[in-house]
């Protein structure tokens, strides 16, 4: 007997597709629905194509998503969503006794904020060269025909994006002080060492606490350090990267999540923290179970 519903081979090629191409574009803009847009229209190039002519589906998908998120990045038109108060839903949040965001990224897996904000310093085509070629390990050939240059050039590309991006990794040994700042105001904080909280704190601190009554901020090293019970009770969680920034994340018996927060530490001194203590929006958030 027939199948009653007969499926159709394309789509379920390009459907063994999809993640990788969304995970490319979105890799490359920034942003879950420009992510889906490009994909989207992905398929509809396909759809319109003779895909006879068509020898790797693959490689010919890897270039109309790259084609598309290159027009997309030059046209200025993307959507970033790595905002913290603005865009909650799109947290990044890792464990610190798993890889954090930035070597994830290395393998393809995420992308924190601290990536991001070094992506938008490149060029639409460095960019395109450097998420193809070492996340996802394109061929310079195929990275060439997509910015219509020889597979040299794009190799020169490549290297120049490399070459930026690597000089993140000078703030590595920053990163552990930036940890080391932050566990010792939740130290402070859990013990109500108020004068140790005020040598953690930059002058002018901003604490922003978003709760089920709204979303408030506290300014001033003295005032947050009088607030500063907030954060205390999250010492006994986990450490954990927030979007690229060193945080805590703690769970209530049942391991529903019960706070959130991420701290900025410049020249030794926090100068901001953002607390997510309203349940409905940690509900949102993808955070990692307790362990």
């Amino acid at each position: 007997m027939a199948d009653p519903h007969p499926t159709d081979p394309i789509v379920d090629a390009f459907e063994s597709h999809r993640d990788r191409l969304r995970a490319v574009a979105y890799r490359m803009l920034g942003s879950h629905a420009d992510a889906e847009d490009v994909v989207q229209e992905a398929w509809l190039r396909l759809s319109r194509q003779d895909t006879g002519t068509i020898d790797n589906l693959g490689g010919w998908l890897t270039t109309v998503v790259g084609r598309i998120s290159l027009d997309v990045l030059r046209s200025g038109r993307t959507r970033p969503e790595v905002s913290l108060d603005d865009r909650l839903p799109e947290f990044t949040v890792t464990l610190d006794d798993t890889p954090a965001p930035e070597d994830l990224a290395a393998t393809g897996d995420s992308v924190g904020l601290a990536l991001f904000t070094v992506l938008d310093s490149l060029r639409p085509d460095e960019r395109l060269a450097f998420v193809l070629h070492d996340v996802f390990a394109v061929p310079f050939a195929e990275i060439g025909t997509i910015l219509g240059r020889s597979a040299d050039a794009a190799k020169m590309l490549a290297s120049r994006a490399h070459r930026k991006v690597r000089a993140t990794e000078r703030t590595a040994s920053a990163g552990r002080q930036q940890r080391e700042v932050v566990q010792a105001f939740l130290a402070a904080a859990r013990d109500g060492r108020f004068e140790q909280l005020l040598r953690v704190l930059h002058p002018e601190v901003e604490f922003t606490v978003h709760t089920p009554n709204g979303t408030f901020v506290t300014l001033g090293a003295t005032e947050v350090a009088t607030r500063a019970r907030v954060a205390g009770g999250a010492a006994r969680g986990r450490a954990a990267t927030v979007n690229g920034l060193p945080g805590v994340i703690s769970w209530r018996e049942d391991g529903t999540p019960l706070s959130l927060l991420a701290f900025t530490v410049t020249d030794g001194r926090i100068t901001a923290i953002t607390a997510v203590v309203d349940p409905a929006k940690l509900a949102l958030l993808d955070l990692p179970a307790p362990v």
